[in-house]
């Protein structure tokens, strides 16, 4: 019987989502800590790989068992798995999917958001890359929206990533001001003005992402925001495809797997 499990992770200290000699993984964790609990050798498949460093907020697996307990009480089984796993992993459902539901293949869609700064943070350094550059989001938005539609990603995909295709299809990317939760009102109070909105987030959404795909648009878009390069730059690196001439990659742990979708819904979903 095939079960598709939800959880959200802190890569900091992970090589990324699949199985590495010699490190660790997120795959590698939550396949150990399912064996043990269901007390029979568990392999899981994921939605997708995510890089050494990088988070994930609402990441999708599958796996498949017999257990008994799965069918009877899936949120006792969540509860003594997230009692085994480390805490930097956390399951939040297991559900039964038919056997030919497939955790990457059958994805529609994936969701990722990069967060950066642009004033001194020290509550953001684990998980936003603090830019010491002033930039200018509109141009940078102007620039996002030549990505939208089907096309060749080759320019910003890692060399010799190992895909079929550089095909991919971005329905959504935009850089957004945000405001991070811990600053409400009485510490706001305490900082100045361009202390208390220097908080910016990038979201992309596309059917499928290459590797290392998303860090070097960011890179590419901050050189449109510093006026290295005009919007139009970005339309041109597609059109020639040389992952050279494309902006610098920007660090890993600031980027999170915020969702992942499906053409049916998920079994956690149907109990709404």
């Amino acid at each position: 019987m095939r079960y598709f499990i939800s959880l959200s992770y802190c890569g900091t200290r992970f090589c990324g989502w699949q199985i590495q000699p010699n490190a660790p993984s997120i795959e590698g964790e939550v396949e150990a800590a399912l064996s043990k609990l269901l007390g029979t050798p568990i392999d899981v498949v994921g939605a997708g790989r995510t890089d050494a460093g990088v988070h994930a907020i609402r990441y999708v697996a599958h796996f498949d068992t017999e257990h008994p307990e799965l069918d009877a009480d899936a949120a006792k089984v969540c509860y003594k798995l997230n009692a085994i796993l480390p805490h930097d992993i956390s399951v939040h459902h297991i559900g039964r999917m038919h056997n030919e539901a497939h955790a990457r293949f059958d994805a529609i869609s994936r969701e990722y958001l990069y967060f950066l700064h642009l004033s001194k943070d020290p509550f953001l350094t684990p998980t936003s890359w603090y830019c010491k550059f002033d930039l200018d989001f509109d141009a940078m938005n102007q620039a996002a929206k030549y990505l939208l539609g089907k096309h060749d990603f080759s320019c910003f995909e890692k060399v010799n990533g190992g895909n079929a295709t550089s095909l991919c299809e971005l329905t959504h990317a935009q850089w957004q001001p945000y405001r991070p939760h811990f600053l409400g009102d009485r510490t706001a109070q305490f900082l100045s003005d361009s202390e208390k909105y220097p908080y910016f987030v990038f979201s992309i959404r596309a059917n499928r992402f290459l590797r290392n795909m998303v860090r070097a648009i960011v890179g590419s878009l901050i050189e449109v925001g510093r006026g290295k390069h005009r919007p139009e730059w970005m339309l041109e690196l597609l059109q020639e495809g040389n992952r050279s001439a494309a902006g610098q990659s920007v660090p890993g742990h600031a980027l999170f797997l915020s969702d992942v979708q499906y053409p049916y819904p998920l079994p956690w979903e149907n109990e709404k």
